[in-house]
């Protein structure tokens, strides 16, 4: 809800406004509650919970059906099309897919033609050259099937988009056929009756959608991508961006775009990813098994999995815990907690507390933060952290900010917590030092003085911190060609009267000096003063299209999901877009409905309070000091409800309505 819950918020809001007030923009939006955004909108659609995807479906229906995708653009198959028609991406649309038995399958290649694969080596990260044989793709063009290479800029490939044929005896069909038989699963109209919306709206923002070229955009974000069905909830929205072309354009999709801080880009002075003189890698399985295929583990038992694994995915919070408290694949001896709270943030916060309260599940949990809130009460230990003012970070980017940035947080105020002592340092207590400590205590490699390679000291947090800054400072050439400038005598002056109020444990200029190369200082202070590195305005656009291109080739069908299996059903997964209803881990619907429970709770974010941490917040809590429910009209008075009544909250999985805080007691969802 950019009004309400955005960056900032004014990242987005202030481009929403004038476009609204210019009359040059419109926009739908699609929520259950009519939001401070929806009730500016050109259209509202307040759409059942759960059935975003639907409405997507619906909409690219209308789009197939009616010819309004963008026909040159899906039609090129490789990098040399793309490249003849002057797109910065292409995609698989017109690429042919095996059908076996009415399912669509992994990709057609030139081997199943009977063409011999083609020798290729590609260089890895540490320089090593690799030798290996690739098998191109098919698509069908005039008549016939022709093999490519996706990232071949010299040779162009196109091919036919509504394909449905047979190739060398092999039934196949295009992605955007399969893509258009899935969302005619449905008419129009009994998507829009599923959804509960109107089918008048549905057409009408549809025809709006394909009405300005490439200046169009579908954004999905939270709430709509949480649910069970999450992830083709927003593959479906993202594929109506690709149905009209518009990543990488003036109007479009864009990508957010950093500079590397991290130092991996060659030339860099500081890689981090080699400075540390004894570095092990991972091993073993996350606990919330997402980097690791069920099938390939020891512990492999056949279908359902005790809890569902996560092959495809890169983080799934909500798992934690449970998984911990299952044991599964392994139990924990100790959590550490920085800056999350899993009771306050998932929903059955409740079920997370009884977690982290069992000292028999987790025998040591620490907790890191500026307050003691509902998830870290339950910590043995509570290390108090630096609030936003007193703090390092870098932020990065958002992609809506269509510029090459990179924010740089410093600390501005003189910290509230205490100081101690590191490595013989004063420092002010917070997570980098407790880290700082724990290294030291335990003598570990990579820390303290000469701790990194090349003799480099990490001693405090600045020692980190300032060869990020250089790195931003170089810039992402390896020649250091776009290095920004040195500040001069005057900028400096600047940079140390700015800091003249802080404790030497915050700002010790001899010691932030050492942090970082004589030749690279000046480049520091130069980006400090800015508060980070940003292009500059006018370098935002290369004609109609982003200067800040992704700029490879973006999936309309993921052959990836196609050849994982769900560990809980032993299934595949649908490899484009598609809908599915809210279910739990076996697939069956939740029809809690059916047996009484007839609400659907969904969440929004008041702007007065924004995380876990500003509950305490004495000044904001005289403008909200408690929560409220907001009913639908219609279910009010179907319930006989009215303005300031008392209402207890309960569910099937909840029926007292009671959240057992354990030790702290009991509190009535009241």
């Amino acid at each position: 809800s950019v009004f309400e819950a955005n960056y900032g918020p004014p990242y987005r809001s202030n481009k929403i406004t004038e476009g609204l007030v210019s009359g040059r923009m419109k926009y739908v939006v699609v929520d259950p509650r009519l939001s401070k955004l929806a009730a500016k909108a050109w259209k509202w659609l307040p759409i059942k919970p759960g059935t975003e995807g639907g409405l997507a479906l619906a909409m690219i229906r209308w789009i197939i059906e009616n010819g309004k995708y963008d026909l040159k653009y899906l039609s090129n198959a490789n990098k040399g099309a793309a490249k003849i028609d002057k797109e910065p991406n292409w995609t698989n649309a017109c690429w042919l897919v095996k059908v076996k038995d009415g399912k669509p399958g992994e990709f057609l290649r030139a081997s199943d033609l009977g063409l011999e694969k083609t020798k290729k080596s590609k260089t890895l990260k540490d320089g090593t050259i690799v030798d290996y044989e690739f098998d191109k793709f098919v698509c069908y063009s005039n008549g016939q099937a022709m093999a490519f290479d996706p990232n071949d800029g010299d040779n162009p490939a196109e091919g036919d988009l509504l394909v449905d044929t047979e190739v060398s005896g092999i039934k196949v069909k295009s992605v955007l056929e399969i893509l258009r038989l899935e969302a005619s699963k449905f008419l129009i109209e009994d998507w829009a009756k599923f959804c509960g919306l109107e089918t008048k709206d549905i057409v009408a923002i549809s025809q709006e959608f394909v009405s300005h070229g490439k200046r169009a955009c579908a954004d999905i974000h939270r709430g709509v991508s949480q649910h069970t069905n999450g992830f083709y909830n927003v593959l479906a929205w993202y594929t109506l961006n690709l149905l009209i072309g518009n990543y990488d354009w003036q109007g479009g999709l864009s990508q957010a775009s950093t500079y590397d801080n991290v130092g991996e880009k060659e030339g860099k002075p500081y890689d981090f990813t080699k400075l540390h003189p004894r570095k092990i890698s991972p091993f073993g399985i996350s606990i919330i098994r997402h980097d690791v295929k069920y099938e390939e583990t020891t512990i492999f038992n056949g279908y359902p999995a005790k809890r569902p694994w996560f092959p495809m995915a890169s983080d799934v919070y909500q798992e934690i815990l449970p998984s911990a408290s299952d044991a599964y694949p392994y139990p924990i001896k100790a959590l550490i907690m920085y800056m999350g709270t899993p009771a306050y943030s998932l929903p059955a916060g409740q079920t997370q507390l009884e977690v982290l309260a069992d000292i028999n599940k987790i025998p040591l949990v620490i907790a890191s933060d500026i307050t003691v809130g509902e998830s870290s009460m339950y910590a043995d230990y509570i290390i108090p952290d630096l609030s936003y003012l007193e703090r390092w970070e870098f932020q990065g980017s958002h992609p809506s900010v269509i510029w090459k940035v990179q924010p740089v947080r410093q600390p501005v105020v003189s910290p509230i917590p205490e100081e101690v002592e590191v490595f013989g340092q004063k420092i002010p207590i917070s997570l980098e030092a407790f880290f700082l400590k724990v290294a030291e205590v335990m003598n570990l490699p990579g820390f303290g003085k000469k701790g990194l390679k090349d003799g480099l000291d990490l001693n405090r947090p600045e020692d980190y911190y300032l060869k990020m800054v250089a790195n931003v400072a170089f810039g992402d050439e390896k020649d250091g060609s776009k290095a920004i400038p040195d500040a001069d005598d005057k900028e400096i002056e600047i940079f140390l009267n700015a800091r003249r109020h802080l404790p030497k444990s915050v700002f010790d200029l001899e010691k932030w000096q050492q942090s970082v190369s004589p030749e690279l200082w000046r480049k520091v202070v130069y980006v400090l003063n800015r508060g980070g590195r940003f292009d500059d305005f006018e370098t935002a656009f290369d004609g109609q299209q982003l200067k800040n291109k992704y700029g490879k080739q973006i999936n309309m069908y993921i052959e990836k999901l196609v050849k994982a299996k769900n560990s809980i059903t032993g299934k595949g997964f649908s490899p484009l877009a598609t809908y599915l209803p809210i279910t739990d881990s076996q697939g069956n619907r939740l029809e809690d409905e059916k047996e009484g429970f007839d609400l659907n709770l969904i969440t929004y974010r008041e702007m007065a309070q924004c995380k876990s941490r500003t509950i305490s917040n004495y000044w904001l809590l005289s403008l909200l000091p408690e929560n409220f429910i907001l009913l639908n009209s219609q279910d009010a008075l179907r319930l006989g409800f009215k303005n300031g009544d008392l209402v207890k909250v309960i569910s099937k999985t909840n029926p007292e309505g009671v959240w057992d805080l354990k030790e702290a007691g009991k509190k009535p969802m009241i």
